[in-house]
């Protein structure tokens, strides 16, 4: 009970952290608002469960302290965020002066992107690798892993729904400028992924 008051703040405290992932929420909830973003959001936390079951059986370690691995990862990752990035301020660009609204929302679209994202950001790696075991009861081990993993993935939950609705009110009071939102998300998805590429592996880090 003692790491479990610890973990959970901690834990919410990484959820809430704001990178790529959140910024998806962020601005899924502004476009189509808090319902849409939250399922689109269940992509990140299926892929988030596979990430947890590696965990569990040791692999993530070796994902976190393999460089060719984490550089491979980092690279795709930056690739796609750049991407992203691009296509949201080719849409900002598209969509002012248009009825937003009226334009159709393709549910299975943003649930890939969410997927996408989740899977290229190698910090979901570190945290399940180095941060999960420091709280791992290794006399009930399933269980254990279980209980942290129940309770990262409704944080998770709790953080997308929150920055989808901090993006959905942000829009409402301002629903003539969304082009603009569209924009800020779309720079902020190119500097995610540049700073991804910028990122050195864990081994290297604390050289």
């Amino acid at each position: 009970m003692a790491d479990l008051l610890l973990f959970i703040p901690a834990c919410f405290a990484l959820n809430l952290a704001f990178g790529p992932s959140n910024l998806l929420a962020l601005s899924n909830g502004a476009q189509h608002g808090p319902g849409f973003a939250l399922l689109a959001g269940l992509a990140r936390l299926l892929v988030f469960v596979s990430m947890i079951a590696l965990s569990a059986l040791g692999l993530g370690l070796v994902l976190s302290t393999s460089a060719l691995v984490f550089t491979a990862v980092k690279i795709l990752g930056a690739c796609y965020l750049i991407w992203l990035g691009v296509k949201l301020l080719k849409n900002a660009a598209a969509t002012q002066g248009a009825d937003v609204s009226a334009s159709p929302v393709r549910l299975r679209d943003s649930f890939r992107r969410e997927a996408l994202v989740a899977v290229g950001n190698p910090k979901a790696i570190l945290i399940f690798a180095a941060f999960f075991p420091q709280f791992v009861d290794v006399d009930a081990y399933a269980l254990s892993y279980l209980t942290l993993g129940g309770i990262f993935l409704v944080l998770e939950a709790t953080a997308i729904l929150t920055y989808a609705m901090i993006g959905h009110f942000a829009a409402r009071t301002a629903a003539a400028k969304l082009h603009w939102f569209q924009r800020g998300s779309g720079i902020g998805m190119i500097l995610f992924g540049v700073l991804l590429l910028l990122a050195k592996p864990p081994a290297l880090a604390e050289g």
